[in-house]
């Protein structure tokens, strides 16, 4: 049966949870690379059943007891957020979210332009790689994940030599510790961090959204998988994100 019939017969409810979250990583398989206006209509015209179907089935509605489930490595298998690809060439296989029990999150991903072009597959051992993280703090207040956004790091890599799972968390570790090192210093939160070798219109684009206080919900949360629903701020169309777990 046809994904757009299965919606139109709105028989979702008779599907089981699991149901549900595999055929999301089904349909959405090789599709986070599509242009963003299309990943929007996609959310709108395939996608939004199964979030508004997993979100009636919440397991933890509340965003106080989603604290201990959201710790560790995710990686975001699909999403609409505009900033994921602010630079070329992000590498899905190696862009994680990691949260830490002392309220640090970073989003990481490496950015290598042209990494499935045969001829530069070829010369891989002698390019680089862009290693990206942007550090956060979280905590919940009134029933509201609160996200605030406080650094970068950049990092030049040999791109032959994967940002796999452990160099991610290592590079996190060294990240925050660096941060609490320097806690006694005040974060300006009326300044963005730049970004190094990048044109204006993209430094620009990231120093709105650095600045921004994100909306931040947990539509669906299980130990495994996640729904996001996030919003740079108020008059910002929502954007949604498929998360599953790592580590």
């Amino acid at each position: 049966m046809a994904i757009n019939q299965v919606l139109s017969s709105d028989n979702l409810s008779h599907w089981s949870t699991e149901e549900l979250k595999s055929k999301l990583l089904v349909i959405t398989q090789n599709r986070d690379a599509e242009p963003l206006n299309k990943k929007v209509l996609f959310y709108k015209n395939e996608l939004a059943p199964f979030f508004e179907e997993l979100s009636r089935r919440n397991p933890f509605p509340e965003a106080e007891e989603q604290i201990p489930l959201v710790m560790g490595i995710w990686s975001p298998v699909w999403s609409t957020i505009p900033f994921h690809d602010i630079l070329p060439g992000r590498s899905r296989e190696q862009s994680y979210q990691i949260f830490h029990d002392d309220g640090y999150y970073a989003n990481i991903a490496r950015y290598a332009p042209g990494q499935k072009l045969p001829f530069l597959q070829k010369l891989s051992a002698f390019l680089l790689a862009y290693d990206f993280m942007i550090l956060q703090k979280f905590e919940v207040q009134n029933g509201q994940w609160l996200i605030q956004n406080i650094g970068i790091k950049q990092a030049w890599r040999i791109r032959a030599i994967p940002l796999n799972i452990e160099k991610a968390g290592d590079w996190f570790n060294t990240a925050v510790q660096s941060t609490l090192n320097k806690s006694s210093q005040i974060i300006d939160s009326t300044k963005a961090p730049q970004l190094e070798n990048v044109d204006s219109i993209t430094a620009k684009r990231f120093k709105k959204t650095f600045l921004a206080t994100p909306e931040f919900q947990h539509l669906y949360i299980d130990h495994d998988f996640r729904l996001v629903k996030t919003r740079r701020e108020a008059k910002q169309r929502p954007s949604y994100t498929i998360a599953v777990r790592r580590q």
